[in-house]
């Protein structure tokens, strides 16, 4: 079995070639999603996202921040049942400030920066995940778990 590191390279591609995510929070014991544009640390054990802090999925995660994205490869094809990959990344959620928001910042807007209007509003918040878990689902049913070591 491949080791996390192996995998490491297949991950960075997926995030290279997605630029959305599905990020799922609790609703009050309901699951809500929403899309985000998302960015990934370079050891990827954070994920990094932006939304104002009047929307829903803030308030979800103040309520409760244990969280999931969502990244995947599909294209919508017969195809993907064979070649799509889906990962999932579960970890918790925290709004970042001070030294760590200008480092996560950055590595966002560099790859996002189409929305830099959006994320220097006062009202938005920039999120992190600290992933804990992932799970790549290949081939339509080939899984391979890591837990991210803290």
């Amino acid at each position: 079995m491949r080791s996390f590191i192996q995998y490491g390279n297949q991950l960075r591609e997926l995030f290279g070639a997605q630029q959305l995510a599905v990020l799922a929070t609790d609703a009050g014991g309901r699951p809500y999603t929403s899309l985000v544009a998302f960015a990934a640390t370079d050891d990827l054990k954070k994920l990094v996202f932006a939304t104002l802090r009047e929307t829903r999925k803030f308030s979800n995660i103040t309520h409760n921040p244990h969280v999931s994205l969502l990244i995947d490869s599909r294209s919508n094809q017969v195809t993907d049942f064979q070649d799509a990959v889906a990962l999932t990344a579960l970890g918790t959620a925290e709004e970042v400030f001070d030294e760590d928001r200008n480092t996560l910042l950055a590595l966002y807007l560099n790859r996002h920066a189409h929305l830099s209007a959006f994320v220097k509003t006062p009202s938005c918040a920039l999120v992190a995940v600290a992933v804990r878990e992932y799970y790549l689902v290949s081939r339509f049913q080939n899984v391979a778990v890591w837990k991210i070591a803290r």
